[in-house]
């Protein structure tokens, strides 16, 4: 009996961004490719430098949002000294602010790969503990893919339905299907 192996469920054809990429930029581009995360890519040596998911975009608005109207006290700033911020300047500023940040800055630096040979009860169990919903997919240093909790979902929903790769190699190295 074969025993899958995240090379089986992986998405090889993968979205990237740039550290550069504007935040506005990923979030259109989630929306356009019905997505929640991507990997982040140095362009021209496709260095892997973090991940970048539609909570860490949420974070970002919430954190610029905070220095035009802060959290604790928006409601009561008679009593707060100094937290009065000019209302009528807070829409263009926050709009300027957020036309500023790129990928590099809401992304997570901390990468969790696996490898196309590790099993996928490993990559579900690693996912699971480090509370994640993607892990790359490495091999020699090399992005070759991406594993989602939707991909492992497939395992669940319908494992007769699971590719099982075959020895040899594709012309270009990944693993034929």
């Amino acid at each position: 009996m074969h025993t899958p192996r995240v090379g089986d469920l992986m998405q090889r054809d993968l979205i990237v961004v740039s550290p550069e990429t504007s935040l506005l930029d990923v979030h259109r581009l989630f929306i356009e490719e019905e997505i929640n995360g991507a990997p982040v890519v140095e362009e021209g040596d496709g260095k892997i430098v973090g991940v970048i998911s539609s909570l860490d975009l949420l974070r970002a608005v919430r954190e610029e949002f905070d220095h035009i109207a802060p959290a604790a006290g928006a409601y009561f700033r008679d009593e707060l000294p100094g937290s009065d911020p000019d209302w009528n300047d807070a829409p263009g500023d926050f709009a300027e602010r957020m036309e500023a940040l790129t990928a590099a800055d809401a992304m997570v630096k901390d990468r969790i790969s696996v490898t196309p040979e590790t099993s996928i009860a490993d990559a579900a169990h690693l996912m699971r503990t480090q509370r994640i919903h993607r892990v790359l997919v490495v091999d020699d240093h090399e992005l070759v893919g991406i594993l989602t909790t939707f991909d492992l979902l497939q395992v669940l929903a319908a494992p007769d339905e699971v590719p099982k790769r075959k020895a040899a190699r594709g012309a270009a190295g990944d693993p034929a299907r």
